[in-house]
């Protein structure tokens, strides 16, 4: 792992096999924990599901739990897999909620029969001696498919949860039997007791499953993030089924409140408008941020994330720190901690080309004008001209399958680039959009040419996984 030349320095990465979810993102008493989908054994056939576990004391330096499940799916409720789920601080430890999953053998369409959904709930208690500094109680089933109304199908999953006035609240994505997308709203006065509190719909049909639900609070008012499968037809989904994005709850309306909550379909927003990004998972830290990390990743990609018989596939976002912006926008940024794997620091002009030893960056342009493009590698071009952004390969070795994407804002202000080996995040006027790909680069050095009118700061940056593995 430590020579692969597309290990990644500031993303997590399992040490060998499949990664994707997000799962269980909390601090505790300093320490960040990132939980994740794990299966070690990829690419076995039928490789079991369960999650692996990174802490971390800054965001940037993290250690691994390695090949070992932090929770590996080995009782009845899952034995399809430990599904995804979410994380709640409380006195010494955490909640951890998510869903078991089982498909039964037999001659079922595991919509409508055949499949079973719990969903569980692991007590964690901080401890030094355990592994990840959690030792992780027993297993309790709290929900099953009969607890569910009887309108939703088979597919109920990723719960998250959080404290409120007093009350427990919890969401869950899931299908109904008209095969439209919908949030189940539950509520509960001890965390472990829950009652159907109602529904988080759209008032037109927004695909068919709302996978990986999640809550964003800040300044007073909360947004619905969600993955809506289904999508492949709509014009901004670029042909793919599933996506990620949010919807805005109006002002003085809430999440967590009993009778339902219909929200407007025309509302719904991207998070990231790249190639590899979904089933975004935020927290609150314990200074108050909201941070966020997304799977570089997609259910049904038309394209590839482990050429040349890699490994391991997959990573994570950087951590994104997520704050209010104008007109129910969400604004996205690096969390400032990885400032400090910036290193020796460069200017490119218009017109320049800068060679790097390695394929670790932080470029930050400033002042971009009406347009202009930075190209890494020749293989990937990074442009803006009127105010659309657009990612475009032009060596589909490097690409493996991807394309061209492309998103608009009313201007092109500023543009922060974060290139670190195999994935590539863009962030254009201070996260008011987000562009995040992998790629897989042939060369040993990284190349960048800048065709424009600004000036292009440019950080080596240093490698915050190098002992992880």
């Amino acid at each position: 792992m430590s020579h692969d030349p597309w290990r990644m320095g500031f993303h997590l990465m399992p040490p060998v096999g499949w990664l994707n979810d997000p799962n269980g993102l909390c601090q505790l008493g300093g320490t960040y924990h990132v939980f994740h989908q794990y299966s070690p054994d990829w690419p076995a056939p039928d490789a079991p599901r369960g999650w692996g576990h990174f802490t971390s004391d800054d965001l940037i330096h993290w250690r691994s739990g390695g090949r070992a499940f932090a929770i590996a799916p080995d009782t009845p409720d899952e034995a399809s897999g430990s599904y995804s789920g979410c994380a709640v601080p409380v006195p010494g430890g955490a909640r951890l909620y998510y869903t078991g999953n089982v498909k039964e053998a037999g001659n079922y369409d595991y919509v409508r029969s055949g499949r079973r959904a719990a969903q569980i709930l692991i007590e964690a208690t901080a401890d030094a001696d355990a592994p990840g500094g959690l030792a992780l109680g027993e297993k309790n089933v709290l929900l099953r498919n009969a607890d569910y109304p009887a309108f939703c199908s088979c597919h109920v999953r990723d719960p998250k949860v959080w404290r409120e006035d007093d009350a427990w609240w919890m969401i869950l994505g899931a299908r109904d039997l008209s095969d439209e997308g919908l949030v189940l709203m539950l509520r509960s006065d001890d965390g472990l007791a829950w009652e159907n509190a109602g529904v988080v719909r759209t008032d037109e049909p927004l695909g068919f499953m709302w996978e990986c639900p999640d809550r964003v609070a800040l300044c007073g008012r909360e947004w619905l993030s969600i993955c809506p499968q289904g999508m492949q037809d709509r014009p901004w989904s670029d042909g793919l089924r599933d996506v990620a994005g949010y919807l805005p709850v109006p002002a003085g309306e809430k999440i967590g409140a009993e009778g339902g909550l219909t929200l407007g379909e025309d509302t719904f927003r991207l998070w990231d408008h790249g190639f590899d990004f979904y089933a975004p998972q935020s927290f609150v830290d314990e200074s108050g941020r909201t941070i966020m990390f997304g799977w570089m990743g997609m259910p049904e990609a038309p394209y590839e994330s482990a050429p040349d018989g890699m490994s391991w596939c997959h990573c994570l976002t950087v951590p994104r720190e997520v704050t209010a912006g104008a007109g129910g926008a969400l604004l996205q940024r690096p969390v400032a901690e990885l400032e400090a794997l910036r290193g020796a620091r460069h200017e490119l002009a218009a017109g320049g080309m800068l060679e790097l030893a390695e394929h670790r960056a932080d470029v930050l342009l400033a002042g971009a004008g009406r347009a202009g493009s930075l190209v890494l590698d020749d293989a990937l071009a990074i442009s803006w001209e009127d105010g659309t952004v657009r990612l475009t390969f032009a060596d589909d070795r490097v690409g493996c399958g991807r394309d061209e994407r492309a998103a608009s804002v009313d201007a092109v202000r500023d543009l922060r680039v974060l290139v670190d080996s195999s994935a590539v995040e863009v962030f254009v006027n201070g996260g008011e959009l987000a562009l995040a790909t992998r790629w897989f680069p042939r060369s040993e050095r990284l190349t960048l040419v800048q065709r424009g009118q600004a000036l292009l700061h440019i950080w080596e940056m240093g490698d915050g996984m190098a002992g992880t593995y």
